[in-house]
């Protein structure tokens, strides 16, 4: 197996995880987060509809991190992500922050909003 290492180049992967927070970029961020192809902020969680909106044409799929365990989407939420043509994959937010940075290194465009553990 040969093993390459990864460049981000401006993109922010994520680097580790724990109880309640995310590190990116060198730096603990406590709570939710939605990184993307223009930054960083902070998320609220599920009732934070807009900021996952406001990804739509930006991104080709968002990635929810619904903290340890998986959760569903509202189906209003769905429906309107799905209305802004935003490819949606929900998950618990290991797997979230992993799946992300996979597509992330292969230059993809993509998103994550994730809750902590």
């Amino acid at each position: 197996m040969r093993m390459n290492e990864i460049n981000f180049s401006d993109a922010m992967p994520v680097e580790g995880y724990g109880p309640g927070f995310f590190r990116v970029g060198g730096r603990p961020v406590d709570g939710g987060v939605c990184i993307s192809p223009e930054g960083m902020q902070p998320w609220s969680g599920l009732s934070d509809e807009d900021t996952l909106i406001s990804l739509a044409g930006k991104i080709d799929v968002l990635f929810v991190g619904t903290g340890g365990d998986i959760a569903l989407l509202p189906k209003a939420l769905q429906a309107r992500l799905e209305e802004a043509g935003v490819g949606v994959e929900v998950m618990n937010s290991p797997s979230a922050c992993r799946t992300y940075n996979v597509l992330l290194g292969e230059g993809r465009r993509v998103a994550l909003a994730a809750m902590p553990v």
